[in-house]
Order: C-alpha cells, then structure tokens, then sequence
C-alpha cells in the first residue's frame, strides 16, 4: 500500500470530524428531562453491537499504517476516495446534528418514551426515521475508508447494522405501542435508514 499525503489528511480530518461529532452530543441544549413513562430493556445489546463496530475499525489488528491508502490509486482516484471521506463525514456531523436539534427533549440513548412524548416526522425525521443511526453509520463508513482493512470495515459495517437493527425494533415497538397507525403509516412512508435500500 503506498503512503500517500492524502491519507495523512483524511486522518487528520477524521480525528476533527469524531471531534465535532463528539460535541454535537456534548454541547446539545438541554431542556428539563421530562418524565420517562416507558422503557425498553434490549436497547442495551444494540448499542454493546454498535461500539464493537467501532473498536473493530480502530483497532490495531483492523487499522492500516498510518498514512497509507487502502490500495494502489491513481491521482485521480485518491481524489475521488478523499471526496467520500470528507463528504461522509460532514454530512453525518449536520445530519446528527439536525436530527438532535428536531427530538429536542425527547433525545436519549435509551430507548424510551417521555411524558408528552411526540413522534417527530420533521426535519432529518421527514426523510429517515432513525437519522442518528444513520449519521453514526456514515462515521463508521469515513473512518473505515480512511484507515482499516477491507476485512475489518467488513466486520464492523455487519456489527453495526445487527446492533442498529436491535435498537430500531426496541424504539419502534414503543412507539407503534403508543401511535399505532400514524406510527404504521410513518414507516410505510419513510424509510428506517437509509433510502431506497432499508
């Protein structure tokens, strides 16, 4: 593989890319929590799931030396593989970001529902049903192209998805529970994650 300044660059915009995503969380508004009326327990196994996805790729055994290039590219090529990156990574910091801005109070890493819990289906809502998934699997898609193996992002796009996918089903079985057909209608309209494919 060869050592390319364009891979040194996409590390480094990787790192201040994890950064702004990491303060998207950290620097949220945070209105008074209201009361939690309900819970789902196996949210938990979904999001053990996503954080293996994540060690996989930064990993040693699944990360490339620093600087080189997953293969052998033409100039041209390297160009285009740098635009993914960037692109993948921007467009998942706004996406979160939009997404945390639109559940307002009713954001939470456990899957719950709020008193007064609304289904929001504007914003990123109105095209994605679980826009923050989708923002964390593009991360995992730019920091996978900018530094593991092949077989390493392999692994970690296949932990994520089944870890999504248990998160999924624990947030929408409490909302199909408490919306019933505006929730059913919501999602025969609007995909899960990403669209046209799921």
């Amino acid at each position: 593989m060869q050592s390319s300044a364009t891979a040194t660059f996409l590390f480094w915009f990787l790192v201040a890319a994890w950064f702004a995503f990491a303060l998207v969380f950290l620097l949220r508004r945070r209105p008074a929590s209201p009361r939690e009326t309900q819970r789902s327990r196996r949210w938990r196994w979904g999001v053990v799931l996503q954080a293996l996805a994540y060690m996989v790729i930064w990993s040693p055994p699944g990360r490339r030396v620093f600087g080189t290039a997953p293969a052998r590219m033409s100039e041209f090529l390297q160009v285009a593989w740098a635009a993914v990156v960037v692109l993948l990574a921007i467009g998942s910091v706004l996406l979160v970001m939009l997404a945390i801005r639109a559940l307002g109070r009713q954001w939470a890493v456990a899957a719950r529902l709020v008193e007064g819990h609304q289904l929001i289906t504007t914003g990123p809502y109105a095209c994605i049903r679980n826009p923050i998934y989708t923002g964390m699997l593009g991360m995992l898609l730019a920091t996978g192209l900018t530094i593991s193996h092949g077989w390493a992002l392999a692994a970690a796009i296949v932990l994520f998805l089944t870890g999504t996918t248990v998160r999924v089903r624990s947030e929408e079985k409490l909302l199909r529970a408490t919306f019933g057909a505006e929730f059913g209608e919501y999602c025969r309209r609007v995909p899960a994650l990403l669209p046209g494919i799921y």
